[in-house]
């Protein structure tokens, strides 16, 4: 599958990294706003095509599809943009804006007849199967700790007025968008939408910029869960799902890097934590080029339904913390 990728960013480097463990991966093509970055970016890739106009690059016949890493708040346009032109998508987390935004791209990638996915990579990783498949030995879940609170190097730039793209808001960033959709986009793959949300969180430049953290309750039928997300403080707690009968710990629940189980009653933990590559990124890219070369559409693990539910939370904790994003004007 030829790989044409919008955004030359740490991200970009990660998946071209796993790309090269996939046998049909091929990057050939690099889109940049100017061409001395396009060229320098494409000439470390040994790539030779390059791009300064997206129009162009998505009616070439150099790519077969495109990895968008973007910042947020153009993710819809651009994702529209190469599903009109029979290009296939895969589309950094968080997929768009808000909802209005994913609609009109998910309606896109339908009347194209091409194939769209969100690439949030939790739920390809091999442990997170591991963690479905063992959720029965909690017995009733009762509470879910969602945690993933990780200090942002930018932070300290923006301390010291340097504002990077992370904390602007005219790019529909933030650490609910950033940080806090892992949590939960984790947590409804797994139990779907609360029947209640409450959310509270820091607002940046006092209360007129993104958020910096926050605090979100879903309240079910009989569990409730909490998620918890920074870019201005670290965590080093587990994730933790508690059950009658026991719990799972997950350590880094982004990377699903350990899964433990224990027993109510004991303090012994049962290692579950399936192996994995070192690069986490390689399982849903190799997703993504297996569901291209069998001709499918939309991803039966990061579908269009989850990655709807999904924004429409990130739109109700927003609404209930006070960030509006200028995309949440253009309706």
């Amino acid at each position: 599958m030829r790989f044409g990728i919008i955004g030359t960013n740490w991200i970009t480097d990660k998946l071209l990294d796993a790309g090269s463990q996939i046998e049909n991966f091929e990057l050939t093509a690099v889109y940049s706003r100017t061409e001395e970055k396009a060229r320098e970016f494409a000439d470390k890739y040994n790539v030779k095509n390059i791009f300064t106009d997206l129009k162009e690059m998505a009616e070439s016949d150099l790519i077969d599809g495109v990895y968008i890493a973007s910042p947020n708040s153009f993710h819809c346009e651009q994702s529209i943009l190469f599903l009109k032109n029979g290009k296939a998508v895969l589309c950094e987390k968080p997929s768009t804006s808000n909802s209005f935004e994913l609609e009109k791209v998910i309606n896109a990638a339908k009347e194209n007849n091409t194939l769209y996915m969100e690439a949030l990579k939790t739920t390809f990783i091999p442990t997170y199967n591991a963690l479905k498949e063992n959720l029965h030995k909690i017995g009733k879940i009762r509470k879910v700790v969602a945690n993933y609170c990780q200090h942002s190097s930018r932070y300290e730039d923006y301390k010291k007025g340097d504002v990077k793209n992370a904390f602007k808001k005219e790019f529909s960033n933030g650490a609910l968008m950033d940080i806090g959709v892992y949590p939960l986009f984790f947590a409804i793959s797994l139990f779907g939408s609360p029947d209640k949300i409450t959310a509270e969180g820091l607002i940046l430049e006092d209360g007129k910029g993104i958020d910096g953290q926050g605090t979100v309750n879903m309240i079910y039928d009989e569990m409730e869960i909490t998620v918890l997300y920074s870019k201005i403080a670290n965590s080093y707690l587990p994730t933790e799902i508690m059950g009658e009968e026991g719990s799972l710990l997950i350590e880094h629940v982004s990377e699903m890097d350990k899964l433990y189980f224990i027993k109510r009653g004991s303090n012994e933990k049962t290692d579950l934590t399936l192996p994995r590559k070192e690069n986490s990124m390689y399982y849903e890219l190799k997703h993504f080029v297996d569901l291209y070369d069998e001709n499918k559409k939309e991803s039966p693990i990061n579908s269009f339904s989850l990655s709807l539910e999904v924004m429409d939370i990130l739109d109700k904790i927003r609404e209930k913390i006070g960030i509006v994003f200028p995309a949440d004007n253009k309706k």
